[in-house]
């Protein structure tokens, strides 16, 4: 009886210890496993500001990786930037183009050959930056001839029309000012005919009859075809634009103009009465317009 009650207390001890040891182990085990959880996953004080503040996200894997999601590009990034700058720096922004008219006075060395007249102008090159273009230009001028060198010839008129095509730079002094000059230059080809006119019978004809009229009709000419060269400047106004920087200009420019045009002695163009011209045509073109 005894051996038994024995047997059964110990038995009681045993239990009761399988049982704290049993506790005890998984009070452990969750301790353990809290501890690692929170390890992983870093509390908002120890993120760095810079990250906090990202817009990027985090995916969680399958396996509990983090896979960071890319932010999305802002409107003001290097990108942006780098689009406006090519766009700013294309061929297509870098060409320029002028037109524009005005006259011509002839110069004293060339008043008895030539006298005043009037000029259309025309350009597009390539602005290489801000302080430079060149243009390729192609003019026109008439002029009238003097009434000495008319009387030489035995007609009643007469004109002088060149055409040229030239390159000319062109030097901006101010680009970013509203208001500036510019100085230009240039050299090429021109080509100048001299003509002799007399008014003459034409016929002319509308929807209701045919007459008899009078014009004035080449009856004699001249011509030549040479170098020339221009250098000159002028005064340029910016139209505005939405931030003031606008492309287009107003200008206004006066250049020295020397043709190389060879001497006339004694010439007799298709019969009429002999005339003589000195060499070389200067002139000085006075000349409004825009650019762009």
């Amino acid at each position: 009886m005894s051996s038994s009650s024995s047997l059964s207390l110990m038995r009681r001890v045993a239990f009761r210890a399988a049982l704290l040891g049993a506790v005890a182990a998984f009070t452990a085990g969750f301790a353990g496993a809290q501890s690692t959880h929170s390890s992983t996953e870093p509390s908002a004080a120890s993120v760095p500001a810079d990250e906090s503040s990202s817009s990027s996200l985090s995916l969680i894997t399958g396996d509990g990786a983090a896979a960071a999601l890319p932010s999305a590009p802002s409107a003001s990034g290097s990108g942006a930037g780098q689009y406006g700058s090519n766009h700013r720096h294309s061929f297509a922004s870098r060409l320029a183009f002028e037109a524009g008219g005005g006259f011509n006075a002839p110069t004293n060395d060339s008043s008895k050959a030539i006298t005043w007249g009037g000029n259309f102008t025309v350009g597009g090159g390539y602005r290489f930056d801000r302080y430079l273009s060149v243009l390729a230009e192609y003019q026109f001028m008439d002029d009238k001839l003097p009434g000495a060198m008319i009387a030489q010839t035995g007609a009643n008129g007469g004109n002088a029309h060149i055409w040229s095509f030239t390159l000319a730079p062109v030097v901006d002094l101010f680009p970013k000012r509203s208001n500036s000059l510019y100085v230009t230059g240039g050299g090429g080809f021109y080509r100048k005919v001299t003509n002799f006119t007399d008014p003459v019978e034409t016929e002319f004809c509308d929807f209701y009859f045919c007459g008899i009229g009078v014009e004035n009709a080449t009856v004699g000419h001249f011509s030549s075809n040479q170098g020339g060269w221009n250098i000159g400047g002028g005064y340029t106004h910016r139209l505005g634009g939405i931030y003031g920087d606008g492309r287009a200009k107003l200008f206004a420019e006066v250049r020295y103009l020397d043709i190389l045009t060879p001497a006339v002695d004694h010439l007799s163009p298709n019969g009429l009465g002999t005339t003589t011209v000195a060499a070389d045509t200067k002139l000085i073109p006075v000349t409004f317009g825009v650019r762009w």
